[in-house]
């Protein structure tokens, strides 16, 4: 099936393309597959529901996710008028026309509480099962790709000469017998869990350099519903900060439904009873926030996640690697969720992909690790340069981490105040920008004087305190 585009038909790279894991990085994956090859297969070790629901190949759908605007440009790119669907699933949007909606403290800074943001793309608040459940339904209504659900991957295929992988074997998970499928082109999209590493070892390849953040984050989280009213909120995010490594989410989702996630780094393990966690909420969050969750109506279990460490296989910088083989979403990348990077990196991979495509299966791996290191280079400096701004996190800080933290400082500073300053650094957080923006010269000098303004008041406060 060939999809037509503004310039004419997409070319035809191959026969058969396998995408492993049918995440929302692997079905996007697979949505862009389906342009270039004939037929799309997406295997997955789950039986997919087909209503929103938890899987257990996906832990991390118990808690709070977060569609940045890029992701949600995207989406709505490869899946026109899906957006629209979200919403009438009832999906808050927040379109930062209040942004008291959707109060932010990062550090010990909150952002602009009051007016409205002008150029900022709307912001999605799906729970994960509900997202998943929507990707997957519009990506199996392309005729040419196939669900092949229940199915453990065995092991990749490759050539004789090794230099090429040729297809995976799989096995269903009720006792099928095994199989295999031959295809043009692999793509591991099997999370932090993927076989490439493992699979490029045994050929004699080696394994991907990795660069790691320990950040020991743990979540607890629970689906809570309030009644409708009782909050003028979209969405409250408070980050941890130097001293106290935690922090918390608390999202609308459809149907009235809301997200609690507790957050703990560097080995802080927030609670998981009620009262205890509504205890912990009370020095983070305002008054009124507390009292709705002291009434709200507890629809799950509470949920527990932990997360190790940031990790990045760093496949762009290998000099060899096998044609017919591609790592996509957290198979190469994972993040420390607080930041809500994954799906919108995933989202700009599969741009990524789709562009390297129209060029051809030729050195399609060198190019495509390049490519997708890009975006994800942005998100690994944003995510680990907060990461290690908190002295709780171990891992090496070079000078430039300094610099770029010292500054972040500034801008975030000037964010409580400065709606120009905190509506470039959310299209830059939001991947909507690129981070040189906030290099200009009329934004480093907003930043410098927030700064001076801050110092004044601080030093008026003092003096006033001793006479």
């Amino acid at each position: 099936m060939r999809r037509l585009g503004p310039g004419g038909e997409t070319p035809r790279v191959g026969e058969h393309a396998v995408v492993l894991g049918a995440s929302i990085g692997g079905l996007l994956a697979a949505r862009v597959l389906a342009d270039f090859y004939d037929r799309v297969s997406v295997v997955d070790r789950d039986l997919l529901p087909e209503s929103p629901a938890n899987r257990r190949g996906v832990p991390q759908g118990h808690h709070v996710h977060n569609l940045l605007g890029r992701g949600s440009q995207i989406l709505g790119e490869l899946f026109p008028g899906i957006l629209d669907e979200l919403v009438a699933a009832g999906v808050p949007v927040h379109d930062y026309q209040d942004v008291s909606r959707w109060p932010v403290t990062l550090g010990r800074n909150r952002f602009v509480a009051t007016g409205r943001l002008k150029n900022h793309p709307p912001v999605y608040f799906p729970s994960r099962p509900l997202l998943e459940c929507q990707v997957r339904r519009r990506t199996c209504e392309a005729a040419n790709i196939t669900m092949l659900e229940g199915h453990d991957v065995v092991t990749l295929t490759s050539t004789a000469m090794r230099d090429r992988v040729t297809g995976v074997k799989v096995s269903a998970r009720d006792g099928g017998i095994e199989q295999e499928l031959k295809s043009d082109l692999v793509v591991d999209a099997m999370g932090r869990g993927a076989r490439t590493p493992a699979f490029l070892d045994s050929l004699g390849y080696g394994r991907p350099a990795e660069d790691h953040v320990d950040v020991r984050l743990v979540y607890t989280s629970q689906v809570l519903r309030i009644a409708p009213g009782t909050l003028s909120e979209t969405a409250v995010l408070v980050g941890p900060v130097a001293g106290r490594p935690t922090g918390l989410a608390f999202f609308r989702n459809e149907h009235d439904t809301w997200m609690l996630t507790l957050i703990g780094m560097a080995g802080c393990a927030p609670p998981g009873e009620r009262a205890e966690m509504i205890q912990f909420a009370e020095g983070l969050i305002p008054t009124h926030l507390i009292a709705a969750l002291r009434t709200a109506e507890p629809l799950t279990e509470v949920s527990r996640y932990r997360y190790p460490a940031s990790q990045w296989r760093r496949y762009d910088k290998m000099r060899r690697f096998p044609a017919g083989l591609l790592a996509f979403g957290d198979a190469i990348c994972s993040f420390n969720p607080i930041y809500g990077q994954g799906m919108t990196v995933a989202a700009l991979q599969a741009i990524a992909l789709k562009r390297c495509l129209r060029h051809g299966q030729d050195r399609l791996a060198q190019r495509y690790f390049r490519a997708a290191s890009k975006p994800i280079k942005v998100a690994w400096q944003f995510a680990a340069g907060g990461d290690l701004a908190l002295p709780e996190v171990e891992g090496p800080r070079p000078a430039s981490i300094h610099i770029t933290n010292w500054y972040v400082d500034k801008l975030l500073a000037a964010a409580e105040s400065d709606a120009v300053v905190f509506e470039q650094l959310s299209k830059v957080s939001a991947l909507v920008d690129p981070p040189i923006r906030l290099m200009r010269p009329a934004m480093m000098l907003r930043a410098v004087n927030a700064g001076r303004q801050r110092e004044r008041r601080t030093g008026n406060q003092s003096d006033s305190s001793t006479t």
